[in-house]
């Protein structure tokens, strides 16, 4: 028995026998451990598939049964992969793209842990300053007080005041009986010392400050005992703090807290997260620490001042009609004498303010049920903005649509962006506020991190050695990963696919475990030739640390510094699934696959014979200034293709997706979306629509697929609800639908899977009994259109349904898109969550390019090669050239070479990242960017044409 168990030390390498998983076809492969081993192929060949669907999905399975049966019905099962055996498997860590967080409360900081170390170093060590006079604050201690009143007071007559009300509305009877009973017979009412007298009372209205006066004596150290006594009373009842008040009425703060000396405003004592904004005791108070705050916009509450409030002036209310707002509208214009019917403009500043902020006032609201009947209503009207406030919160996500077009996000007024109450940015190390630090981007904040110690003083440096230690190994392995022009306080949303994986990464890499399996999935995307160099070095430090890392990546260089590869294919889908070739990268390079010819030479993208001249128009930006863009002034000459270059963070995604998109989405679909500050625009006449393709991710359930989500299914079933047996049934379009009831088979809900929940066990999916999983009844399965049911033709692969619509032009259009993309091996009914990533990118890419182009349409595709192998690639520039011969033009923000020396027209950004980018460096063709000095893309593209 004992001689078979292998040691996961003896053993040197990672076995699968019989992988099935989708489209793999019964494949062994093995691997040496503890190397750093890239599998590659076509997209859709099946990497994903071993490396996550086999390899990974096998690994957290073996984890999930370690735990007890009882435990395991509560986690949900996994399901065990369709393998029959995988051995010297190491726990497994994956590194997916499509995990970053869509909370608003999610920051770089707040996923790198960096955040959760300053806010122990600044509740540790932070010195504290006054917010009304910018002096250091103090504490002290019952001696020091002592000491203080002595100095200051010696020989003087004193109350001596214990604060219990502190700029409060309010008429405090109960506390003023409270006090009487404790046996106080004088309190201090805003500034002047009263008797106590029963059912005394102040202003309930005005706002106080409320003393009790605990004693009044000679300071005379003869009466040490007694001024003891009294502080000690006084700092019982005011909660640590007192006040001195002398016959002129000269007051003295002390507290045992953080205390103001001048104006005896103090502070909490700090605690970590007094330095939280998702935490009440850290948050502002106006934004709940987001840092920015949503207002409702006049313009498009009364988008039309011509017209009066009863035609319909007031956007969200509309025209006219009999409920109870109109009724409570119509009673305020009556009491405040304007008339309903008044167009806006002619109405008052006043009035205009009163409909939108409302009234203190009480409105009598008449309200006729019939002749005999007519009430009368006490109201207040709070106004319409008020109003909508209500609607939304009362109807949730439902009215947040419905808002969107009336409110817009501005920087919360009280805390300017900061998301922290003015004390908690009020706590500073070496003169700077825990925001400010967040502001900087990650290469400045690790140059202010950098002999920080000389500027604390002895006790803050004792304190603060540790926590030091590991902001600076954190803050490095950001660095390590090339994302020095991030900043901290960046929401994750913002983030990319390849930059929230690559700080997930570097968080790993912090966490320095050994003997374990890491699996990344693309983690070049969106990364400069310049940063890939240490992407790779930092992988390779994992790897050194003692781990395998398994890498599925498309990138040359990657592929030739990994120590062993595995090339899936030959093709894709159906047609891929098996190991065409394994070994060094110099093994690779000698065999005859698809991928070594791409990277031996043999075959490759080719450089046009010559660049195109465009149209000779040009739509052009004048000074963007949004984030880190230095005022760029830039031409997009027209019917071009135009690759947006530069490094990581140098400005590509500021000016484009976020400048110039959001301006031409505004222009011709009067979207929302504001862009970021530019002076203006020139040129927009000379095209006459925008499509803007982007990295978010296709929807990946069960019920959507290439059909739904290209919209080709709806003309599919129009199709079949226009065939001559669908209309004697009388069959509508949503007969053919499997997501509605009618026509799709009710037992599995038109899902053609049925799920068996197995208590201790994973949940089985097994086809539905009743309709053999076609998702549809039979009747529905009975109208046919040539031979083939709707169930037939969502089982089509796309080439198939290429033949069999091809006299349907409008189906054909979209389906021959997808087939044009590379993409003729997938079914048109198949799952997105099958769909592996440069799949779901093609499938949307292809949504896009279906749509009809005018000859002047400006596209605009960010980072359209993720995912995707040399030859997907080659495919992909294809049908964007196909575009450009049109007379279109398209630009695409992209690090890939390969497509960007067969651009007409290069714009390049940097040079560097963050704060050091932002400029343009070069526009022109490839040719002149390859002899521009001051261009690192350039650098690299020369080596490549």
């Amino acid at each position: 028995m004992a001689k078979n168990h292998v040691d996961l030390g003896e053993q040197k390498e990672v076995e699968v026998y019989g992988a099935r998983v989708h489209n793999l076809k019964n494949i062994d492969v093995s691997f040496p451990r503890n190397k750093m081993v890239v599998v590659t192929g076509l997209s859709g060949s099946g990497k994903s598939s071993l490396a996550f669907d086999t390899i990974y999905a096998e690994g957290q399975r073996r984890y999930m049964e370690t735990f007890s049966a009882y435990s395991r019905q509560f986690m949900g099962g996994m399901e065990r992969p369709d393998v029959d055996k995988v051995s010297g498997l190491s726990p497994v860590i994956a590194i997916e793209q499509k995990t970053t967080s869509k909370n608003p409360r999610s920051t770089v900081g707040t996923i790198t842990e960096i955040y959760d170390f300053m806010r122990l170093l600044y509740a540790r060590v932070a010195d504290a300053f006054s917010y009304n006079t910018g002096e250091k604050m103090e504490r002290m201690s019952e001696d020091q007080i002592l000491q203080n009143i002595y100095k200051k007071f010696e020989k003087s007559a004193v109350n001596i005041l214990a604060p219990v009300v502190k700029g409060r509305k309010g008429h405090y009877r109960e506390l003023f009986e409270q006090i009487r009973k404790q046996g106080y017979v004088k309190v201090r009412v805003d500034g002047e010392i009263k008797d106590i007298v029963a059912k005394m009372q102040v202003d309930r209205y005005k706002i106080h400050d409320i003393e009790i006066v605990v004693d009044r004596l000679m300071i005379d150290p003869k009466d040490d005992k007694r001024l003891r006594d009294s502080i000690q009373t006084a700092m019982r009842l005011g909660k640590g703090i007192i006040k001195i008040s002398d016959k002129d009425n000269n007051v003295a703060h002390f507290s045992k807290f953080l205390m103001c000396p001048t104006t005896g405003i103090s502070y909490d004592e700090p605690q970590p997260n007094s330095f939280s904004f998702n935490s009440p005791y850290g948050a502002c108070e106006t934004c709940d620490g987001l840092g920015y705050v949503f207002v409702v916009d006049k313009k498009s509450v009364m988008p039309n001042m011509k017209l009066s409030i009863i035609n319909g002036g007031l956007a969200p209310l509309g025209e006219y009609r009999d409920i109870w707002v109109f009724q409570v509208l119509k009673a305020v214009a009556k009491k405040y004498n304007f008339s309903l019917s008044t167009p806006l403009e002619k109405l008052s500043e006043e009035h205009i303010d009163l409909i939108l902020n409302g009234t203190p006032d009480l409105i009598s609201v008449e309200v006729a049920y019939n002749k005999w009947n007519v009430q009368n209503y006490q109201v207040t009207f709070d106004g319409l903005i008020k109003l909508l406030e209500e609607q939304q919160e009362k109807r949730g996500e439902g009215a947040t649509d419905d808002m969107e077009a009336f409110r817009r996000l501005e920087t919360c007024p009280t805390c300017h962006g900061a998301r922290l109450k003015k004390e908690s940015l009020h706590f500073k190390v070496d003169g700077k506020n825990i925001f400010e630090l967040a502001e900087m981007d990650i290469s400045s904040l690790s140059q202010w991190f950098v002999g920080v110690e000389s500027r604390l003083s002895d006790r803050q440096n004792t304190i603060a050695k540790e926590i030091l230690k590991e902001i600076r190994a954190r803050i490095g392995f950001l660095l390590d990963v090339g994302l020095n022009y991030l900043t901290l306080d960046r929401t994750s949303r913002t983030l990319s696919g390849g930059e929230a994986q690559r700080i997930r990464l570097a968080t790993q890499i912090g966490s320095q475990l050994m003997n374990v399996m890491y699996i990344l999935d693309e983690p070049s995307i969106g990364l400069h030739q310049r940063d890939n160099e240490r992407l790779i070095t930092a992988l390779k430090n994992l790897r050194d640390l003692g781990n395998t890392v398994l890498v599925v990546e498309h990138d040359k260089d990657m592929i030739l510094e990994a120590d062993y590869v595995l090339d899936i294919g030959p093709a894709a889908g159906v047609h891929g699934g098996t190991v065409v070739a394994e070994g060094t990268p110099k093994q690779i390079l000698k065999s005859n696959t698809l991928t070594a010819a791409y990277l031996n030479g043999k075959k490759g993208i080719l450089v046009p014979e010559k660049r195109r001249e465009g149209n000779g128009k040009t739509l052009s930006i004048i000074k963007a200034t949004g984030h880190n863009l230095k005022e760029v002034s830039v031409d997009f000459p027209l019917g071009k293709f135009i690759a947006v270059t530069g490094v990581s963070g140098s400005g590509k995604s500021s000016l484009i997706t976020e400048t110039l998109y959001p301006i031409l989405n505004h222009h011709f679909f009067r979207a929302k979306k504001k862009p970021l500050p530019y002076e203006r625009i020139d040129g927009l006449k000379e095209i006459d629509k925008v499509i803007e393709i982007d990295q978010t991710p296709i929807g990946r359930t069960p019920r959507s697929n290439p059909s739904t989500y290209t919209g080709v299914f709806s003309d599919i079933r129009n199709l079949f609800v226009a065939l001559p047996e669908a209309k004697i049934r009388g069959y509508k379009p949503g007969r053919f639908s499997f997501n509605v009831k009618g026509g799709r088979c009710e037992t599995c809900q038109g899902a053609g899977m049925k799920v068996i929940e197995m208590n201790f066990l994973p949940d089985v999916q097994v086809p539905c009994e009743e309709c053999g999983g076609r998702r549809y009844n039979r009747e529905t399965l009975e109208v046919r259109y040539k031979g083939k049911s709707i169930s037939d033709v969502l089982d089509m692969s796309i080439e198939d349904a290429c033949h069999f619509f091809e006299h349907m032009p409008v189906i054909y259009r979209k389906i021959k898109t997808l087939n044009d993309v590379g993409l003729g091996y997938i079914r048109l009914g198949q799952a997105s969550t099958t769909l592996s990533g440069g799949e779901a990118q093609r499938v949307k890419l292809a949504t896009e390019l279906s749509k009809k182009d005018t000859g002047k349409t400006f596209y605009i595709l960010d980072e359209p090669t993720t995912g995707l192998h040399f030859e997907d690639i080659n495919v992909l520039l294809g049908v964007l050239n196909e575009l450009v011969d049109k007379g279109n033009t398209v630009l695409v923000i992209e690090h890939n070479l390969d497509v960007v020396k067969v651009a007409d027209w290069v714009i390049d950004l940097g040079e560097e990242g963050g704060a050091g980018g932002g400029r343009i460096i070069f526009e022109g063709t490839p040719e002149g960017l390859i002899e521009n000095p001051l261009s690192l893309t350039g650098k690299f593209l020369k080596k490549e044409m």
